[in-house]
């Protein structure tokens, strides 16, 4: 199974793919989808799609895993990475790939097996998972190929849900 993990945002948006078979993943590809500070929103998001169909088309994905969103304390941050995680949404939609959404807290218990791991806890998985040499950067791009490898895993595992529009780690 081909999957593509997305950390959604506005300015930097990560992606990793990776080639998963039971227990064995390779990563393919990651990086970042970066947009320009200082330019208006529509073209922000004009870009972000326009580069989420390059990518999809690329590496055809069976399928995408993407982080959920989650309101801290600044929500028009939180609003302007919602407008991207849409467009990204609507990129897979348009392209038919199915999308599968997880919490932060679901892709930490996938990868670590602890909903509560440090973020260096989760890279340094990421790396033994992929058997990388390194973490990928920046950072990104690693909590992307986390989420390719959350649904990995919960794709294996025996609460996934096959052709349902949603899959659980919990």
């Amino acid at each position: 199974m081909r999957i593509m993990g997305i950390d959604p945002g506005i300015a930097t948006i990560g992606f990793g793919v990776l080639d998963s078979e039971k227990t064995k993943h390779r990563l393919l590809n990651c990086g970042v989808i970066t947009t320009p500070a200082h330019t208006s929103l529509s073209d922000r998001l004009e870009q972000i799609y326009d580069d989420m169909i390059s990518l999809l088309d690329l590496f055809k994905p069976d399928a995408v895993s993407i982080e959920e969103l989650f309101f801290n304390t600044n929500i028009t941050t939180g609003i302007a990475v919602a407008h991207g995680r849409g467009v990204i949404l609507l990129s897979c939609r348009k392209q038919g790939v199915k999308v599968y959404e997880y919490t932060p807290l679901q892709v930490k218990q996938a990868v670590c097996g602890y909903g509560r791991a440090e973020k260096r806890q989760v890279m340094d998985m990421v790396k033994r998972l992929c058997q990388l040499p390194a973490p990928p950067k920046p950072d990104d791009a690693a909590d992307a190929v986390a989420l390719a490898l959350c649904h990995a895993r919960s794709a294996t595992s025996l609460l996934y849900k096959g052709d349902q529009e949603t899959c659980s780690t919990i």
